[in-house]
């Protein structure tokens, strides 16, 4: 069973989809960010689940879509270990950027 880590920016824009829901509704806002993390609880048995990204698809980076949220990881095979890269909203735009330091 693969391990899942969370990287630091990932929790951080965690905390920045919650802020922003919040400002409307706790309770969505909760529900939101449960929901993102209980989908990736399926990397630990699955970690090929997702696919890989239309804009980097020569790269070993995945994706889960979850509501209007991409949830962004690589799987190290050799450590068995899946690390959350970053979670964005669907219509934000991916850059190179999230490859810099996403693997512990």
């Amino acid at each position: 069973m693969a391990t899942v880590i969370w990287s630091e920016r990932a929790i951080s824009d965690s905390e920045g989809i919650y802020d922003y829901i919040a400002r409307d509704s706790l309770l969505y806002a909760q529900y939101t960010i449960q929901n993102i993390f209980k989908s990736t609880e399926r990397l630990q048995l699955f970690p090929n689940a997702g696919r890989f990204l239309p804009e980097f698809p020569n790269t070993p980076y995945r994706e889960l879509i979850m509501g209007n949220y991409r949830i962004i990881y690589r799987y190290d095979e050799a450590k068995d270990k899946v690390m959350i890269v970053t979670v964005l909203h669907g219509s934000r735009l991916l850059k190179e950027d999230i490859f810099d330091n996403s693997i512990a």
